[in-house]
């Protein structure tokens, strides 16, 4: 009896051990009961009944990524070219995710792929490949709407590339190609145009700088001329106010010494001697004059025999 009951404790005790469960952070246990629902396990310590109740799904509550193959779609325009998207959903309702549908992420791509399809179909080529943010904005819509009952939540989809047709890559090359090359001759031509433009500016100052230097050395040139001139006609005006001052003071000196009539002829005399040094070709004498230099002559004379005596 003894032994039995110690069998049996040590059955119980690992029935209750192996029946303790412990949820780890973001994650969530859907549990059954004879085969159907009875609840969610939250993060923590659990224990199921034995042969009784199941754990029917470990369900991961962080964000999950899907990287779909690419997808063939059709444009407005009848262009074929495929899109692969990416997907980050979160399981926000464990029990709808698990009975909600039968394979959640086939269900996604499946869905996707529709979804993608409807919205290229109302696009053209060209606007297909600048609206990006369009069609992640519309498939997310869509994909949330219908996923709301599976207990997902789409939190972001994104296009991650459009491949077109070989024929119309090349024909894409080209014209951006064409476009690069446009460009720059645009701004070539707006360099050349600017250098011109700052040649002739430059061109135009030094002109005007050349011009502005002739035009101050012609004043300064008028200036010193007129300075010279007046310094000479000052000059002049000078001299003769000298020759003049002179000539008064000798006439003052003259007068003061109250000369006779003798003296006055000899002064006539230098007057008469100086106006024959010019070069007048006829002199009118006075006769004072004549007689007074006969007497200069005689004492002239006189006085040459009287130095020869001695």
């Amino acid at each position: 009896m003894i032994v039995f009951i110690i069998i049996v404790a040590v059955i119980v005790i690992a029935l209750v051990v192996t029946n303790i469960r412990i949820v780890p952070q973001a994650n969530a246990y859907v549990v059954e009961r004879l085969g159907a629902y009875m609840s969610t396990w939250e993060v923590g310590l659990h224990v199921k009944i034995p042969l009784i109740d199941k754990i029917a799904k470990k369900i991961s509550l962080k964000e999950h990524v899907i990287d779909f193959p690419p997808q063939p779609v059709i444009t407005k325009d009848n262009v074929t070219m495929e899109i692969d998207t990416v997907i980050y959903f979160q399981v926000t309702d464990p029990k709808l995710y698990t009975y909600g549908v039968a394979n959640p992420m086939a269900a996604i791509e499946n869905l996707t792929a529709t979804t993608l399809r409807n919205i290229i179909g109302d696009l053209e080529l060209d606007e297909s490949l600048t609206s990006r943010e369009i069609i992640n904005s519309k498939i997310r819509i869509v994909l949330d709407e219908a996923t709301d009952a599976w207990g997902i939540k789409i939190n972001r989809v994104e296009v991650k590339n459009i491949v077109p047709p070989a024929d119309i890559q090349n024909a894409m090359e080209k014209q951006m190609r064409a476009e690069r090359e446009r460009r720059e001759a645009i701004l070539k031509a707006e360099g050349e145009k600017k250098s011109a433009i700052l040649i002739a500016e430059g061109q135009k100052q030094s002109t005007i700088l050349e011009a502005e230097a002739a035009k101050q050395a012609t004043i300064l040139e008028a200036q010193a001329a007129r300075e010279a001139a007046v310094a000479e006609a000052e000059g002049q005006a000078e001299a003769i106010r000298l020759v003049q001052q002179a000539t008064a003071d000798g006439i003052r000196m003259i007068m003061e010494a109250d000369p006779n009539e003798k003296v006055i002829s000899l002064k006539s005399l230098d007057a008469f001697t100086a106006a024959a040094d010019g070069k007048a070709t006829k002199i009118i004498i006075p006769s004072e004059i004549q007689g007074l230099a006969g007497l200069a002559s005689s004492l002239k004379g006189i006085l040459a025999d009287g130095t020869q005596e001695k």
